[in-house]
């Protein structure tokens, strides 16, 4: 981050400090940081191991790509490796619990994560990993595309609502009150509306509510919530 002049000032929201502040967050936990596999011009980050994407990482959500199964696949690996587990053992293993956070452009694995929720169900290999997320958090999602910014599909959100995982949004005015980009506080009023109607089990926050929407106070959320 510190060898491009755009990144250097963001350098207290690097991989490595933000998994520091996760860890004092949850610490009782182990804490994985994931990458996006993809950055374009150095700044536009693209999860498209997670979810199809273009080339600035708007999403493109379908209830198949694959979400599951590879962030299954990539903590198994990555707890052999650490030595946390061996390659003979099962995994999710006995008591193991899971939970997600994703950030601006990284709640678009969460998202996708959540239109898979109904088929990986249905799946023996996939659904002992997915019952052991308790907790899925929502930190000022965006991303460069027109919407989808939050999940709002009816059924989809029945089956999110319907899994019993605690569900948490948290947002800034950098996002959900853009004139610029409407439609990512709509659909986030939607998104909580309708998980509320459905009796989820979710907490709603807007931090900074008085200040002026700023990237600064888009970040800081990571330390707020």
């Amino acid at each position: 981050m510190v060898q491009h002049a755009e990144g250097a000032q963001w350098q207290n929201w690097s991989f490595e400090c933000v998994a520091l502040i996760l860890g004092r967050r949850f610490p009782r936990h182990h804490v994985w940081v994931v990458r996006a596999s993809r950055m374009y011009l150095h700044k536009f980050s693209s999860y498209c191991n997670f979810v199809q994407s273009n080339l600035f990482g708007a999403p493109e959500h379908s209830a198949d790509h694959g979400a599951v199964r590879h962030l299954k696949a990539l903590l198994s690996n990555g707890l052999e490796r650490a030595g946390l587990r061996s390659s003979a053992s099962v995994f999710p293993p006995p008591g193991f619990s899971l939970v997600l956070v994703g950030f601006s452009k990284g709640c678009v694995v969460l998202n996708q994560i959540v239109h898979e929720l109904e088929g990986v169900q249905a799946d023996s290999d996939l659904a002992p990993f997915l019952s052991s997320i308790t907790d899925i958090y929502w930190l000022d999602g965006g991303h460069p595309g027109g919407s989808g910014t939050w999940v709002t599909e009816q059924r989809v959100l029945e089956v999110l609502a319907a899994s019993g995982i605690a569900l948490h949004a948290h947002v800034t005015p950098y996002e959900v009150r853009d004139p610029m980009r409407s439609w990512v506080g709509h659909e986030h009023q939607r998104f909580v509306r309708m998980l509320e109607g459905l009796g989820a089990h979710l907490s709603n926050t807007l931090h900074f509510e008085d200040e002026p929407a700023s990237i600064d106070n888009h970040f800081r959320v990571i330390l707020e919530f």
